[in-house]
């Protein structure tokens, strides 16, 4: 699918979601000069009136107590957006990706604990940014554990303050240095160096000059042939005759709980099941894991 149209698709998504929550919080894609306009035109909270429209949405899902949390709070988008706005990526993009986030935390935000809504929130609006620029920086995704991640967003940062402006790779030495830092091999640094400083490229380029050959030509098949095809067909049908046995191994407690976190389409919380057993949240997914580990057994033990 083309870049333009997964963002497209992206911001699709984005207005259902804000309209399935029935709230008037603007939207970046409909003008970002008018956008922050509207921002600013709604009021900051003081603690008890942030309490109070968090427990009117909590409680009773009010919608305009909704609307007037999310929109005090929009500010705090914008600040984190604009941050990561130096990967190439549209700020309204950012925003609303933040503005996901922010309805994300308003949903799961407890003020019984006494937290002020900001700062729960902003840890859901930078890691939905965040997520964002990991996915959509460059089409291939530059790195997908945490310690990738946080190479990701610190490089350039630790690079300039380390003098290295150049654009030709990463110096040795301040390659180690980074390394040190943030307790990585040098070898990383280099590489997620040179990724970022590549550019994408189109698959739809001619792979040479003056050739009708494009890069997509040259690309090996790696789709399975008939005979793959139907040996990996035989093991699906052989495994999904096995659950029932499998599943048939387990307590009724681990069947249900097994069922409800990795089968069912709405998957409860550990916080849910805990208060449904009567258990701790560290008891379930204890038990949890041993019906899992059993399931696994039952699942790869040899055909009689």
């Amino acid at each position: 699918m083309p870049r333009a149209t997964e963002q497209s698709d992206a911001r699709d998504i984005r207005r259902r979601t804000v309209d399935n929550v029935n709230t008037n919080m603007p939207l970046p894609e409909e003008g970002l000069t008018r956008y922050l306009q509207r921002v600013k035109s709604y009021p900051l909270l003081e603690a008890d009136e942030e309490l109070d429209l968090a427990l009117r949405w909590r409680d009773s899902r009010d919608p305009e107590a909704l609307d007037d949390l999310l929109g005090s709070h929009l500010r705090l988008v914008v600040k984190h957006a604009r941050g990561a706005s130096g990967y190439g990526l549209p700020l309204a993009d950012l925003i609303a990706e933040g503005n996901m986030g922010l309805m994300r935390a308003a949903e799961r935000f407890e003020p019984d604990l006494g937290n002020r809504f900001s700062t729960y929130a902003t840890w859901w609006i930078k890691a939905a940014i965040k997520r964002y620029v990991m996915q959509n920086a460059h089409i291939v995704r530059l790195g997908t554990t945490a310690a990738q991640k946080k190479l990701f967003f610190n490089l350039r940062r630790l690079k300039a303050a380390h003098g290295d402006l150049g654009s030709d790779g990463v110096a040795p030495e301040v390659a180690r240095s980074i390394a040190d830092e943030l307790d990585i091999p040098v070898a990383e640094v280099f590489e997620m160096d040179g990724r970022m400083s590549r550019p994408d490229r189109s698959l739809n380029m001619p792979a040479a000059v003056e050739s009708e050959l494009t890069l997509q030509d040259t690309l090996v098949d790696d789709a399975p042939g008939p005979e793959e095809i139907i040996i990996a067909a035989d093991e699906m049908a052989r495994r999904r005759a096995m659950m029932p046995g499998a599943m048939a191994g387990l307590s009724p407690r681990e069947r249900d709980i097994l069922t409800q976190r990795h089968i069912d389409e709405e998957r409860p919380t550990l916080e849910t099941l805990s208060r449904k057993y009567g258990v701790s949240r560290e008891r379930i997914r204890q038990i949890e894991a041993a019906a899992m580990a059993k399931f696994r057994k039952a699942m790869l033990a040899p055909p009689v």
